[in-house]
């Protein structure tokens, strides 16, 4: 197996909204907010390429949508999907699976292209994983999420024929890959668990999209049922730390991967390297 860090790009999003009730005097600390009260953002995305298979997990925000809506997140860095993957020895039609976390734009963007005036899969090889109860949350938005689920990113996987969901196929879905269900951020959110090297790497989506979001109280305003998101932080990350268990950040501008360990004060910050320094 072999593992490659998919860098996608930077965003921009208002530091409040990232952590929640934490006081800007703390969190500006984490990742110091610019004039307008906006964050640097990752989005970064993991490819794994085992036996015939290469596996994409998210897809970033893509470049499809007009100039008003980029306008809203500052986009920056040199870094884009297709960029990425052909730095890495790859092409997007080498892609045999997309596994989406979730439906938010900034994690399902890239999987739809413009092609002409229509709407196509980007990975044209691949198939699109989901699982039926995120579709349904998604493709049926409540008031509040919905800027989040745009159909443009979403109802052109469906009509292309590539998506299955995971509980629907078990036996076509990477078999080396358990998939987690967590609840707070979003409905039926996906997180990927695997083994790497002897070791569990278990990628975090927006349940910690960042090494910043440890703490317990650290939860993004984002986030449907904030309470949920605490109770899902509280046992991961307990297991994590008993684990040794490497997570791996979708948004932390900085750190790729990280251990984390029990202190005095709660879980916390161990070990931060780069997905290609596991051994």
């Amino acid at each position: 197996m072999n593992l490659y860090s998919i860098d996608t790009g930077y965003f921009k999003l208002d530091g409040g909204a990232m952590f929640g009730v934490v006081p800007k005097t703390i969190w500006n600390k984490i990742n110091p907010a610019d004039e307008n009260n906006m964050c640097n953002w990752a989005m970064r995305c993991l490819l794994i390429e085992e036996g015939n298979r290469l596996i994409l997990i998210d897809t970033g925000i893509g470049n499809k949508q007009d100039e008003k809506f980029f306008g809203h997140y500052y986009l920056n860095g040199s870094g884009t999907l297709e960029s990425s993957l052909k730095k890495n020895g790859f092409s997007k039609d080498e892609i045999t699976d997309v596994i989406l976390t979730h439906l938010h734009f900034d994690h399902c963007g890239g999987a739809i292209e413009r092609e002409g005036e229509n709407l196509v899969p980007a990975f044209k090889n691949a198939t699109y994983w989901s699982n039926a109860r995120h579709w349904k949350w998604a493709t049926e938005p409540n008031a509040r999420e919905k800027a989040s689920f745009l159909k443009e990113n979403i109802l052109p996987i469906k009509e292309s024929g590539r998506l299955k969901f995971v509980e629907q196929s078990p036996n076509e879905f990477p078999s080396f890959i358990s998939i987690r269900e967590v609840f707070g951020h979003t409905d039926a959110m996906m997180l990927p668990q695997f083994n790497y090297k002897g070791k569990s790497i278990l990628y975090m989506a927006d349940l910690l999209p960042s090494a910043g979001h440890i703490p317990l109280p650290y939860v993004m305003a984002y986030d449907m049922f904030p309470l949920t998101t605490l109770n899902e932080k509280k046992s991961f990350l307990g297991e994590a730390a008993e684990n040794e268990t490497i997570l791996f950040f979708e948004h932390d501008p900085l750190i790729e991967c990280a251990t984390v360990q029990n202190t005095e004060k709660g879980v916390r910050l161990k070990d931060q390297f780069r997905l290609s320094d596991i051994r």
